[in-house]
């Protein structure tokens, strides 16, 4: 249900040099999705009537990271007019003439503030009457944020920017979480007013709560009880850390719905990430993307899966796997690769040392190790003896490999395609197999084998082999 009284602005322009990056720094990626999309996915969560997001610093390329997945937010332009205030401003010159309800302002760069807590922010501010509510914090280290100045009575007077700060107001600890809600008729009457008179040069929107109080209205401020949620950030090592604490939140909740993860500090789950109750999630592995896991499977240790669909039951072990299918019951690992469109039925195998691409393998079929697979169909039951491949390149084009039910190669067969191996056909020992193989045939590609005596002594004498021939000859 749209709630048709908020608005939500996101800060989004600032070019955030501390990153030291050619990548803006609100599109850095954290639990699989840029700083900015975690916000904008909050914010989506309350359902308001308008999502803005200002912009400037590479536009061009935020807004096409962010359309696709946010198509109802509304994506506004800065000026060169520098400083959050005008960021404001012109957002809200954005929004229907006969808007009338809240604004609320967040920044792009900090994504831990979850739905819960705007939420209740926002209650707060309504049932206050306030025409403006500030969200702050207590914190041990004020150092770098907004100082929230009270009066005698505790009322909110300003908040006061630490370049501007006298050595009082930086003492206090008391810090501005840089997430506000304002009416917007507060807005549009204060906005005009502020100036650039301070150390940034810029319309800091921390001004208008001065002005309000100026004009002898009130200002509220909540306190949120966990400052984790204000956290933002300006550079790598803030991003390392936010994304620790953000990951942290997601294993700790598909913990609480049944999932094992064994050991949390090297398992990481990205927010699009779905697991089902009684999955076990081993060391050292990472749920990235869209990935679903489906009830019982035991993934790790030392996995990666991308876009990745996990059926019932099956085991993971070891495996770098991107958009793949792993069946029911399947098996992997240890040391496979699994490419794009890799599809693995139910029971099937894929072992060590394997990688596979473009290839749908049957239920109960197995490659059990050391094979390339790729651009093929196999049918069920098939067993691909050890370093069977699938040669699926001529140099110019791409050729697929078709392998019918019950199928069984012998070791170091390669299948050179395009070509196509009948229903229980099977292949010897170091077979190549260029010609199609008719179902229940035997293909088989192997010279006689000829015995040279007396080579080694012959052409290698005086070495360890040619000693050890001569002494098993000797004794006959």
């Amino acid at each position: 249900m749209t709630e048709n009284n908020l608005a939500v602005v996101v800060l989004a322009a600032g070019q955030g040099t501390r990153m030291k990056s050619r990548l803006p720094k609100v599109l850095h990626r954290i639990s699989g999705r840029p700083l900015v999309g975690h916000v904008l996915t909050t914010a989506t969560r309350l359902h308001p009537s308008h999502i803005e997001v200002v912009v400037r610093h590479e536009r061009d390329q935020v807004v096409s990271a962010l359309r696709e997945d946010y198509p109802d937010a509304v994506f506004i332009d800065q000026d060169e007019v520098p400083g959050t205030g005008r960021a404001v401003q012109v957002a809200v010159d954005a929004l229907p003439a006969d808007f009338d309800g809240d604004v609320l302002v967040l920044s792009g760069d900090c994504p831990l503030a979850d739905a819960e807590t705007l939420s209740t922010f926002l209650a707060e501010h309504r049932a206050s009457g306030a025409p403006a509510t500030l969200m702050t914090a207590l914190v041990d280290d004020p150092t770098g944020y907004g100082r929230v100045i009270r009066d005698a009575d505790g009322t909110v007077d300003r908040i006061v920017e630490q370049k501007d700060a006298t050595a009082e107001e930086a003492a206090v600890s008391e810090i501005n979480a840089g997430m506000y809600v304002f009416r917007a008729a507060t807005l549009r009457t204060y906005l005009p007013r502020i100036g650039v008179d301070n150390a940034q040069g810029e319309m800091y929107l921390t001004d208008v709560p001065g002005l309000v109080r100026r004009d002898g209205d009130r200002v509220a401020a909540s306190i949120v009880s966990d400052v984790e949620v204000t956290f933002g950030v300006n550079d790598r090592a803030q991003l390392a850390e936010v994304g620790r604490r953000l990951n942290a939140r997601i294993v700790r909740r598909w913990q609480l719905e049944g999932v094992t993860i064994v050991d949390p500090a090297t398992t990481w789950i990205d927010d699009d990430a779905t697991l089902a109750p009684d999955v076990t999630i081993l060391p050292n592995t990472q749920i990235l993307r869209a990935t679903t896991i489906a009830a019982g499977a035991t993934i790790g240790p030392d996995t990666t899966l991308v876009d990745c669909e996990v059926g019932e039951d099956a085991v993971v072990r070891r495996t770098d796997a991107t958009l793949a299918v792993i069946g029911a019951e399947a098996t992997v690992g240890p040391f496979s690769y699994l490419r794009a469109g890799t599809v693995l039925g139910p029971k099937g195998k894929i072992g060590a040392y394997v990688e596979t691409k473009n290839a749908e393998i049957g239920e109960g079929s197995k490659v059990p190790h050391l094979s390339y697979v790729g651009d093929a169909t196999i049918g069920r039951g098939v067993n691909l003896g050890a370093s069977t491949i699938t040669a699926n390149y001529d140099d110019v084009n791409k050729h697929r490999t078709e392998i019918g039910d019950e199928v069984h190669t012998g070791s170091h067969t390669v299948l050179v395609a395009p070509v196509r191996l009948g229903p229980g056909a099977k292949t010897g020992a170091g077979a190549v197999v260029r010609k199609d193989v008719p179902a229940g045939a035997l293909a088989m590609s192997v010279a006689p084998q000829r015995n040279i005596e007396g080579w080694v002594e012959k052409n290698r004498a005086g070495t360890g082999a040619a000693d050890a021939a001569a002494r098993e000859n000797s004794a006959e």
